[in-house]
């Protein structure tokens, strides 16, 4: 038997062909445009998803027996708004989940409705990036966009319905809309009110691991699958690449070095941290999970790589970093704002503490530290809450570097498990197929018999102390420069 994994991630969809054990047969991924008509706006055109993870589709399976698959499901890029209207057609380009301009709408939910009132109804406070303040700009700045919309779903959730026609979506991915009553699994009839909408507009709600419907015959025809093929109803990407890194069960870790960046707690229980600085969801395993997100991580290499000093030579780049733990200079990675712990889409990034000493590779090394110190400050949270993290997976593009995850070791105080299959969302969108297909009865059972790791990093005692006393100069940082963000924000 064979399953298909759709990552749709923001830059690209990402394909896999995978049989029941876990061994990969074909990746595929196909790009598509992203769109950032004003500062801090970002979107995209579900039509080029759409598009795209068809052509993907048709080039993974061409070369394989089409009567082996038997399942399909997803890991995807969350809190994306897709509004269609009665036509099912797109209203306008998905507004993206590191998008920006809900500032007044973020303001509003958490002044006037209030956080105490949010995390009632939703085990949450609102962050710009969320679903629900999208909504309320839509109808605040696009009437005429919001009186057409008949229903409301995230990104994967488009790919899903448009391969198999039923509106859906799994409490995972759900729960990062500020829509969903998390503790009870249940879409907010308090929120739905609040943002105007009813609970027609929005998809039914699954479990990540249960079937959603078949392929459409139009489609299966297309593809030459069979029409029997099984859509599972996937799971946020962070959640999808959870199960894709076994972090299942009570009390498991998984830090994903990705465009953004997140800590990952699973755990059998629900529970809220005192200032919601993290994100409070339904996991796809069934449980629940607590999450740190921070907007940029490996993006924030990529653009200083790609952009700044004009190299796609990584590997290079990181060769001449040497002095661990001694780096004079600072990097703050908020090139989009930032989410965990700080909920401010003012922030921005900054390099602090050069000086006509400071070299290439220090700057190199300095956001690749900053991302990891942005990852531990939501880790400390996690750590308040009396959570004891000892160690962690890994995933991500940002994972391929052994510079990076010595990097994490070290900066957090954990050991770093690097799975066999760094494919994480993908995997687990086909992981999460297979469960849906009864080839496994649940997602830990998957879990138990499809992840291995396959090295770790332990952290160093000596380097822990010299980035324990560097993390201790870094978090003064973001509140010494909380007034000059407010500042530009009024200007």
């Amino acid at each position: 038997m064979l399953f298909v994994g759709i990552d749709l991630g923001t830059s690209s969809v990402k394909l896999l062909l995978t049989d029941e054990k876990g061994n990969i047969k074909n990746i595929v991924s196909k790009e598509y445009e992203l769109y950032f008509p004003h500062s801090g706006w970002s979107e995209q055109k579900p039509e080029d998803w759409y598009t795209q993870s068809i052509a993907g589709l048709k080039e993974l399976i061409k070369d394989f027996p089409k009567e082996e698959i038997k399942g399909i499901s997803f890991g995807g890029q969350m809190h994306g708004l897709v509004i269609l209207d009665e036509n099912d057609q797109v209203i306008r380009p998905a507004i993206l989940w590191n998008d920006g301009r809900t500032t007044k709408e973020t303001e509003y939910l958490n002044t006037e409705i209030g956080k105490d009132k949010l995390s009632e109804y939703t085990a949450n406070i609102a962050f710009a990036g969320f679903t629900a303040p999208k909504i309320l700009w839509v109808k605040n700045n696009e009437p005429e966009n919001f009186a057409r919309i008949k229903k409301i779903m995230l990104p994967k959730d488009y790919l899903a319905y448009k391969l198999s026609g039923t509106f859906a979506t799994d409490l995972s991915d759900a729960s990062g809309m500020l829509l969903l009553d998390v503790k009870n699994r249940k879409w907010s009839k308090e929120m739905l009110d609040i943002c105007g909408i009813t609970e027609d507009m929005l998809p039914q709600l699954f479990e990540s691991y249960e079937k959603v419907g078949t392929l459409k015959p139009e489609i299966a025809a297309e593809l030459g699958l069979s029409e029997e093929t099984v859509i599972a109803a996937g799971a946020g990407d962070n959640a999808a690449a959870a199960v894709g890194t076994g972090t299942v069960g009570n009390g498991k870790c998984n830090i994903s070095l990705g465009t953004s960046g997140t800590i990952f707690i699973s755990s059998d229980t629900f529970s809220v941290d005192d200032n919601n600085a993290l994100h409070s969801f339904d996991h796809a395993d069934g449980g629940y999970h607590l999450m740190g997100c921070m907007l940029s991580a490996a993006s924030c290499n990529k653009w200083w790589m790609d952009e700044i000093i004009r190299t796609k030579d990584y590997a290079a780049e990181q060769k001449g970093i040497e002095k661990l733990g001694e780096n004079t200079v600072f990097y703050m990675p908020y090139l989009m704002g930032e989410r965990s712990p700080h909920n401010n889409p003012d922030a921005r990034a900054a390099f602090i503490g050069m000086s006509m000493d400071t070299t290439r590779e220090d700057m190199t090394q300095a956001v690749l530290e900053g991302v990891v110190f942005g990852l531990r400050d939501s880790l400390e949270v996690a750590r308040k809450q009396g959570i004891v993290i000892n160690r962690t997976t890994l995933c991500g593009g940002g994972a391929k570097s052994p510079l990076w995850r010595k990097m994490v070791a070290n900066i957090l105080n954990v050991t770093v498990d690097i799975p066999k299959t760094e494919e994480g969302p993908s995997m687990g969108g086909a992981m999460l197929a297979m469960v849906a297909c009864g080839v496994y009865s649940s997602v830990e059972e998957a879990c138990k018999a499809i992840v291995e790791i396959v090295g770790s990093e332990e952290p160093d005692k000596e380097l822990t102390a010299k980035y324990e006393n560097r993390y201790q100069a870094f978090k003064k940082l973001y509140p010494a420069c909380k007034s000059f963000y407010d500042s530009l924000k009024l200007n």
